[in-house]
């Protein structure tokens, strides 16, 4: 148990390597979009790097923590943005023919500068958070793997420490080089541990024999996690992902639209996959500490702990080093993205004139501000789970206004600002106790579960929470544009000529959301020509790729069910 001299030597050579990446990186950086969207990399670059951005081990601890707790059907903390994988193919070109450096911009775009400063503060919160979430879940990994030798707020200090070097010396272009490297890390975590503790309980008959409750082995359970549970959270982050800050990189970043398209999914279907061993060790576990006592958060870095120094001298230390590269390839993207909004979308409007060199000055150190600021969410979160569904409910607050403006023409600025304060206020409004006292006295509450009853008192159901801000937040921005004065055609007819226009090959872009002069917009093709909607009829490429993504996803499911029958 504990850290060896195998293991401090791996770790040592890993940190080292990675921080000569981000050094080696800055030599590169000429302007502020070579440091915060750089459009020069090809499709295994972008598939790594969607995959690193997205994958991190906190997931593996919240995966592994509710599977412990719930069984199978834990594995939806993460699966809860499988049926959105295939909507990927179609956000990524999308996103890339924005041709901006921040969804900021794209805000400004549709709306105005100040419906993009509101995204801007935002976005910051939503990543500072999801920062806050990474440390905390990787900090219990090193923690529990190392018997405690580690502590979880030493492990959050040194992790954080690295990736700020590389990251602000770097920027985006060694967020993803060195994603590449820590994805294949990532892969190796996740599926490291699973043969080891399914062997020490008998396999996958163990497995079957030595649990009783029949829900634990499904991957619906009804007293939570059911049907209704996943379609909803599902939805919810559907209507957030296109406002997650780091979306954009894994859109945009790429040479062209097909190599966003295969980045953003195909990492993301990888991704997927991983989720299933850490679904499984945590199940398996049930039986591996049956007897002893356990906090769930600490679940996964135990089983690590136990059984990596037995095989070798230096497994732990890989095992460590996976770990630190699952959420450090995270934190890097999203603190470089972050950093992006306040540089380009607020102290870039009021500080129009100062010179490049200043602007990336400006967002290193705004890297570590927002840093500092996830680090202290960190410190202050009670528990890996409880940080996950906060970030759940973040980052959907600004897609409704994204939504409506891309398929509603009429959604106005007032609106925008309606959909998002409203999404706000609504949420809040469900943490109140006489609110929730009030859902419990609805008649058809016991049947339709708006309230649930935990240890720590009662609490609106989740899906029902994220229905009702949701439907407030949409109903409001509605309400109001239908009011409000509508954004000027000539803007309006910008907006959307950028989505119909194709990147041509070798397209440079000088100023953010502007088609090129030479551009040839196509004729607009829309399902109904003749309102203010604007659904694209979907090219073939587009429903190939969609239709394509399905069958991923089926298969994946239907792979977990087969396991599950062994």
């Amino acid at each position: 148990m504990g850290l060896q001299l195998a293991d401090y030597f791996v770790l040592i050579i890993y940190f080292l390597g990675i921080t000569a990446i981000g050094i080696w990186s800055a030599r590169k950086i000429k302007s502020s979009s070579d440091f915060f969207m750089p459009r020069k990399f090809g499709k295994v670059m972008m598939i790594m790097f969607s995959f690193g951005t997205g994958t991190h081990s906190d997931q593996a601890v919240s995966v592994a923590s509710k599977s412990f707790t719930n069984g199978l059907s834990g594995i939806w903390y993460q699966w809860l943005w499988l049926p959105v994988t295939p909507f990927y193919w179609l956000i990524a070109p999308v996103f890339r023919r924005f041709r901006a450096i921040t969804t900021a911009n794209v805000f400004e775009a549709r709306f105005s500068p100040s419906v993009a400063m509101l995204f801007a503060v935002v976005g910051i919160l939503n990543l500072m958070v999801n920062i806050g979430v990474m440390l905390k879940g990787s900090s219990e990994v090193i923690s529990a793997s190392t018997s405690g030798l580690v502590s979880a707020n030493w492990a959050i200090f040194l992790m954080t420490i690295i990736f700020v070097i590389y990251g602000v010396a770097g920027g985006l272009s060694a967020a993803i080089v060195t994603d590449f490297i820590q994805g294949m890390l990532t892969i190796i975590f996740s599926f490291l541990l699973l043969p080891l503790v399914l062997n020490a309980i008998g396999g996958m008959k163990g497995l079957h024999s030595g649990i009783t409750d029949p829900h634990m082995l499904s991957l619906v359970a009804p007293a939570e996690i059911g049907i209704f549970y996943i379609s909803v959270i599902a939805f919810n982050a559907l209507v957030g992902i296109v406002t997650q800050p780091h979306t954009m990189g894994n859109c945009a970043a790429g040479k062209t639209e097909m190599e966003g398209r295969i980045g953003f999914m195909g990492g993301t279907l990888i991704k997927r996959l991983c989720t299933i061993p850490w679904c499984l060790t945590g199940v398996a576990a049930v039986i591996y500490f049956a007897g002893r006592e356990i906090e769930p958060d600490k679940v996964f870095g135990t089983v690590a702990g136990e059984f990596l120094p037995k095989i070798m001298p230096g497994m732990l230390g890989i095992f460590i080093a996976a770990v630190l590269a699952s959420v450090m390839s995270s934190c890097d993207a999203f603190m470089i993205s972050s950093s992006a909004l306040f540089t380009e979308d607020v102290y870039k409007r009021l500080n129009p004139n100062e010179t490049q060199k200043h602007y990336i000055l400006v967002g290193r150190i705004t890297s570590v501000v927002i840093v500092a600021g996830g680090v202290l969410f960190a410190y202050w979160l009670p528990g890996v789970v409880a940080g996950l569904e906060i970030f759940w409910k973040i980052t959907p607050m600004m897609g409704i206004a994204f939504w409506l403006g891309l398929f509603w023409r009429r959604t106005t600025v007032p609106g925008a600002w309606a959909a998002t304060l409203t999404a706000f206020a609504v949420w809040w409004l469900t943490t109140q106790s006489f609110f929730i006292a009030f859902m419990a006295e609805v008649p058809g509450s016991e049947f339709l579960r708006f309230v649930m009853h935990k240890d720590t008192g009662s609490v609106i159901y989740l899906p029902w929470q994220m229905i009702f801000y949701l439907v407030g937040g949409t109903l409001s921005g509605i309400f109001v544009s239908l009011f409000t004065k509508p954004v000027a055609r000539e803007k309006l007819d910008n907006f959307y000529a950028l989505i119909r226009t194709p990147i041509a090959p070798g397209e440079q872009i000088s100023i953010p959301c502007t088609l090129p002069a030479d551009a040839v917009v196509p004729k607009k093709r829309v399902i109904f020509p003749n309102s203010n909607l604007e659904f694209m009829i979907p090219s073939l490429t587009s429903v190939i790729g969609f239709l394509a993504g399905w069958g991923c996803v089926a298969a994946i499911i239907y792979a977990v069910f087969l396991i599950t029958k062994i």
